[in-house]
């Protein structure tokens, strides 16, 4: 009888090994990504749908003088005192042909009233003088009237004329854009700039107009009301009130 050949070893296959997955890095915080921003210009539409300028004004020199007289004043007592004062001196013609001493009375409640005094009246000459009579609608031109930087000449295009040449950065805006994080700086420049980077050009005027709003409602600079504001979920500000996200220490 042949020799008995044990049977083969059926071989089982190899057990397949775990390959471990290389860990992902965590994904870097991006205070200015276009996805953040436009959450935030969401937030701020759905809360403001109609913000526009506070400042009451019939025309494009009203708007001007107003926004002058509204440096370190607010809104509200600026809006007690332009009905009488623009009735008073109608046109820039009026006040060109005051004396500043002549104006301080009429506006003295604004505070600063010496220097404003100076202003408009500086500004009503270079206007009937060079511009005849008329508010230059042109950043370049409006930046050589006495009284007007860029807040004012930005105020004026944006609202009156429709042209988004810049963003308005006042103290709402210079407050909550670095409580956002859309900047760093702490200068009205530098801030302008990085708002004009990372917000859309059809969107600045707007944007201002809301962020103002929204400073004077709800992120007020002491105890602002997070509780209630639709921006909470995006933003890490040092200060907030109530937070359901990690709070960033440089956000404020």
């Amino acid at each position: 009888m042949p020799a008995k050949t044990a049977p083969a070893k059926t071989r089982l296959p190899e057990r397949a090994k775990k390959v471990a997955k290389p860990k992902q890095p965590p994904t870097k915080y991006n205070s200015t990504s276009p996805e953040r921003v436009q959450k935030i210009l969401a937030g701020l539409a759905e809360m403001y749908p109609n913000a526009k300028c506070a400042l009451h004004h019939s025309n494009a020199w009203e708007l001007l003088v107003a926004t002058i007289l509204s440096a370190q004043c607010t809104d509200v007592r600026v809006n007690m005192v332009t009905p009488g004062l623009f009735k008073k001196y109608p046109t820039p013609a009026d006040f060109a042909a005051l004396k500043p001493e002549a104006l301080e009375p009429d506006i003295r409640s604004t505070g600063f009233f010496r220097n404003k005094s100076k202003s408009i009246v500086g500004a009503a000459q270079k206007i009937m003088n060079e511009f005849g009579g008329k508010v230059p609608d042109e950043m370049e031109k409006l930046l050589t009237v006495p009284g007007v930087a860029r807040k004012t000449a930005n105020v004026v295009l944006g609202s009156w004329f429709g042209k988004a040449e810049g963003v308005v950065v006042d103290t709402h805006v210079h407050r909550i854009s670095r409580r956002l994080e859309l900047t760093t700086h702490d200068d009205a420049r530098n801030i302008e700039q990085d708002l004009m980077r990372v917000i859309p050009r059809d969107q600045w005027i707007d944007f201002a107009h809301r962020v103002i709003w929204h400073g004077r409602a709800l992120c007020v600079a002491r105890k602002p009301k997070c509780v209630d504001c639709k921006l909470e979920t995006v933003c890490h500000a040092a200060d907030k009130t109530w937070s359901t996200v990690d709070i960033h220490k440089n956000a404020k």
